[in-house]
């Protein structure tokens, strides 16, 4: 298995380009949730994200759909289903810029998992970057303000999803082209989704959140290929810090589609969780993928 050399350009770029396109996504989401039930957003998210990958099929006949790692897949799969569940509940319910804050706590999260799932030791100094991390989600959950009790710990069970979620892309790179694991993780999202819909599904009404829907799911598609191609060209300690260009990019689109501005409580929290998140992005291990991506 050769390896190929870290490319952190083009990596940062990805995660950059990524983060854009989710901050898009989450004000689709927005937009839909406000007339359908949280099941029904996160179903069609997965499954006309599914879609958008149908012309791309010939290029994933020629990679190979068998793969080795089918419980990575799942664990991916299973994790990321539950992070999109918690984060867009939050993004429904509590400033777009504030969910895409507390969704970015992942890399908090992201040392225990890997001690507990590749038997990573714990980095020096990581229950002070915790603390300061979850002050930092405090600050920007602001408890007396009511939301605190559904929205944010919905956000933060999402986060914790997530950070699985993200170990497993990490450990999938290794082995599995990036085409792949975002076609296995559409399949099995879509699937398992579909679950809670006899008991709560809602049509769509109205052309706007048939559109929201659609954009959403494409947005998030190919956010998904950006996203995990980063971590193909180089380790999550190099372009994991620039996630949180999201945030940025979130808080612009607030103002822009919702006329609302970060207050100071969410700054000095984001900032503090951006601090923790790098500190913590800094100390992951390296893992070199095969070249075995599809360019």
């Amino acid at each position: 298995m050769s390896e190929r050399p870290v490319d952190l350009r083009r990596g940062a770029l990805s995660m950059v380009t990524s983060g854009l396109l989710f901050a898009f996504m989450g004000v689709a989401i927005k937009l839909a949730a406000a007339e359908l039930p949280n099941t029904v957003v996160v179903f069609a998210r997965n499954a006309l994200g599914l879609l958008a990958f149908v012309p791309l099929l010939p290029q994933l006949y020629r990679i190979g759909w068998r793969t080795h790692a089918l419980r990575e897949h799942l664990v991916r799969g299973l994790a990321g289903l539950g992070a999109m569940y918690g984060n867009f509940y939050a993004i429904a319910h509590l400033p777009l810029a504030d969910a895409v804050l507390i969704n970015y706590s992942v890399p908090l999260f992201m040392p225990l998992i890997e001690r507990a799932w590749l038997g990573e030791p714990v980095p020096k100094g990581l229950p002070s970057r915790l603390a300061l991390g979850f002050v930092g989600v405090l600050f920007v959950l602001k408890p007396g303000s009511g939301l605190f009790q559904a929205a944010a710990l919905a956000g933060l069970l999402g986060a914790l999803s997530g950070a699985l979620a993200q170990v497993g892309i990490r450990r999938l790179t290794a082995s599995e082209p990036t085409l792949r694991i975002v076609v296995y993780f559409s399949v099995i999202a879509t699937l398992a989704s579909a679950t809670p819909l006899p008991l709560s599904w809602r049509t769509p009404q109205t052309t706007g959140v048939w559109a929201a829907l659609v954009a959403a799911g494409v947005l998030a598609s190919v956010a998904q290929l950006f996203l995990t191609r980063s971590y193909f060209y180089a380790p999550a300690g190099s372009v994991g810090p620039f996630m949180f260009a999201s945030v940025l990019w979130a808080a612009a689109l607030d103002y822009l589609f919702f006329d609302r501005l970060p207050g100071a409580s969410s700054l000095a929290g984001g900032a503090l969780i951006v601090t923790a998140g790098i500190l913590s992005l800094r100390t992951a291990p390296r893992i070199t993928a095969p070249t075995t991506i599809d360019d």
